[in-house]
């Protein structure tokens, strides 16, 4: 804990445990990484205005979303292969979610199947899908999470190709990881993460893409699923997911607040601000910046979560006084299970949960509800 003080401290620690092009699987974006920077200065663009005379004696970081009472206001977004930063590394982060009372959105590229990760029991538990060429194997994975009773569907729609990652490149880092001499070297110099993986490297599979009595080899699986990305997706695509899924239905990968509002009026029940972290559009907007232009077209019928950059307390404050519901965070719950698997995850949410909690306090708010424009300066904000 005295070496892991924030989140910030968290990610050296992991670049420490993690040998290089694993850590900068989960680090990188996408080409000169522009997006992926933008996503966490845009924070510094806006200034807090604190009342200290209101009093702010005791403090309640709840939020009720999409019915489930969750004790803050962070979620654990989607982020692929978990497994590979620490053995079980989905159900890890999942308990660790559940227990500090929020909840877990699995990816659709994770190691453990959905089936395996409901088992677990864990609630509140998000799904994430994509639309695919193959329309039937989109509809298996919404039939599947509807039948292991999971609690909201995410589709992501801003994958219709892979992003251009340049540090997995010049690392030569591939999806399967490359066991060839140079990568096997980098691990050799992490005993620590090597040791914990020893029976695991050999069996790091997309769970979910297995079929029924295959091998579940990776670098087929890897192929196939890159080979289920389709540019021609559209508003058709959504409204088969929205009439397939009866519970909450959450488009992800929204940054106009033009395509927002066609996403409330075909009946999309939450919407995720988000540049995939920088992933796939390098020169993207930033998630902060376009998010009240989206509260400011749609907040008042749906609720806007925001993704992308959120590295403190104080930025999730800052999200939610632009109209956000909660804010998702990706690369923070990797850098906590690189550290210490479900401890660390459970210690990354502590750090947030105690900054917000700070930030209140200083700020004369005793509820998330008391959280609104008036807190913030910045010139050019939306009136």
């Amino acid at each position: 804990m005295r070496k892991g003080y924030s989140v910030g401290a968290m990610r050296k620690l992991a670049l420490a445990a993690l040998p290089r092009p694993v850590f900068d699987f989960a680090d990188g974006g996408a080409e000169d990484e522009r997006t992926l920077r933008r996503n966490e200065c845009a924070f510094d663009d806006v200034d807090l205005l604190p009342q200290p005379l209101r009093g702010a004696a005791t403090r309640d970081l709840s939020v009720t979303l999409f019915g489930k009472r969750l004790s803050l206001p962070v979620i654990i977004g989607p982020t692929g292969l978990a497994g590979l930063f620490w053995p079980d590394g989905e159900c890890c982060g999942a308990r660790a979610a559940q227990a500090a009372g929020t909840a877990y959105c699995l990816s659709h590229g994770s190691v453990c199947t959905l089936e395996t990760l409901a088992g677990t029991g864990v609630t509140p538990r998000w799904m994430q899908v994509f639309i695919y060429r193959d329309r039937a194997f989109t509809r298996e994975l919404v039939e599947r999470a509807a039948t292991a009773n999971y609690d909201a569907l995410v589709l992501t729609i801003d994958n219709q190709v892979l992003g251009s990652r340049e540090r997995n490149i010049r690392n030569g880092f591939t999806i399967p990881p490359r066991l060839d001499f140079m990568s096997l070297a980098a691990m050799a110099t992490k005993g620590h993460w090597l040791w914990r993986m020893r029976n695991e490297l050999r069996h790091i599979t997309f769970g979910n893409y297995v079929r029924p009595g295959e091998t579940a080899e990776i670098g087929k699986l890897a192929g196939r699923m890159s080979s289920l990305l389709d540019p021609s997706m559209s508003w058709d695509d959504v409204d088969m997911v929205r009439k397939l899924w009866s519970g909450p239905f959450i488009l992800k990968g929204v940054l106009s607040p033009a395509e927002a509002d066609m996403a409330r009026r075909r009946g999309v029940d939450g919407i995720i601000v988000s540049n995939h972290g920088g992933r796939q559009l390098d020169g993207a907007a930033a998630s902060f910046d376009v998010l009240p232009h989206i509260v400011d077209a749609v907040a008042s019928e749906m609720p806007i979560l925001l993704d992308g950059g959120v590295r403190r307390g104080g930025d999730v404050v800052k999200a939610l006084a632009l109209g956000a519901t909660a804010c998702l965070i990706g690369r923070p719950q990797l850098w906590g299970l690189a550290v210490a698997g479900e401890a660390g995850v459970a210690h990354v949410l502590d750090i947030y949960r105690s900054e917000i909690d700070r930030v209140m306090t200083l700020c004369g708010l005793t509820s998330i509800a008391d959280i609104n424009r008036d807190l913030l300066f910045r010139r050019n904000l939306p009136d």
